[in-house]
């Protein structure tokens, strides 16, 4: 295992810069940057200050995806005891990988180089997804004998539908960042990484400068319609609301809207 440390965390402001710090792997992910991966996230949660995420990756790529020497250690003898072990721990990766949608706060992935394999599952639990043009990008598993599974199969189709989802998880074929902008997987495609991080700098400072209850409010609300439905979203929302308003921010903003100031919002 690598003696790298998995991430580095910069805060700016309250936005929490989350960056994949394994460059000379191109960031592959071990089963240390899993554990890891949930523990920060963990604390963004918990952390007030803390009102956006961005996960970027140091180096020549975004992820290369699961690391596959680590992942081939799990693989055990095939009796029934090392079969139960292995789904025990491909359970816990998928924890930690939905460890970034349980995160309260918006997490912006700002992708380039290469975001293979796992790092789709990764970003496919992010809100907001950014990529570099060079980017390339792939559902890789079905090319190695493997079914993804810590994420990309349930949730990507949420986010393209279910046309090119099947076509890029049953080919497993390289795409480039123009085509995941075409089906929506991003959002935007930035001519370079200088570029790339400032873009999400700038929407994570947006999130980050709207009323944060709300704001993890809404995510929370996005959440539970999807997987839920479209009424049982609509009674969510109405009892959410029921209990959130009054607040200090929804004040805060009517009395900077009526005296033509910026709003400055505490959560509260």
């Amino acid at each position: 295992m690598s003696t790298e440390e998995s991430f580095k965390v910069e805060q700016d402001g309250h936005v929490a810069w989350l960056i994949m710090n394994r460059p000379s792997k191109r960031n592959a992910m071990g089963l240390a940057f899993f554990r890891s991966l949930r523990e920060h996230m963990q604390r963004f949660d918990q952390d007030p200050e803390v009102r956006a995420v961005i996960i970027k990756g140091s180096g020549p790529s975004f992820t290369a995806g699961t690391d596959l020497a680590e992942a081939g250690a799990l693989i055990g003898d095939g009796a029934a005891d090392t079969r139960e072990q292995l789904r025990r721990k491909i359970t816990a990766l998928q924890a930690d990988i939905t460890s970034i949608e349980a995160c309260c706060k918006p997490v912006i992935a700002a992708i380039h180089g290469h975001c293979i394999g796992g790092g789709v599952d990764l970003i496919a639990a992010c809100d907001i997804r950014l990529a570099a043009q060079e980017t390339l990008f792939s559902v890789r598993e079905t090319r190695l004998g493997i079914i993804a599974d810590v994420g990309t199969l349930q949730r990507l189709p949420h986010i393209i539908g279910h046309g090119w989802f099947r076509e890029l998880a049953l080919t497993g074929r390289d795409f480039s960042a123009e085509e995941a902008l075409q089906m929506g997987l991003v959002t935007r495609v930035c001519q370079d990484r200088k570029t790339l991080y400032a873009t999400a700098r700038e929407l994570a400072n947006q999130i980050a400068d709207c009323p944060p209850l709300t704001v993890q409010g809404t995510k929370e609300v996005i959440l539970y319609s999807r997987d839920n439905g479209i009424f049982p979203g609509l009674a969510y929302v109405a009892q959410k609301n029921a209990a959130a308003l009054p607040s200090e921010d929804l004040m805060e903003a009517v009395g900077a809207w009526m005296a033509k100031r910026v709003p400055i919002f505490k959560g509260k």
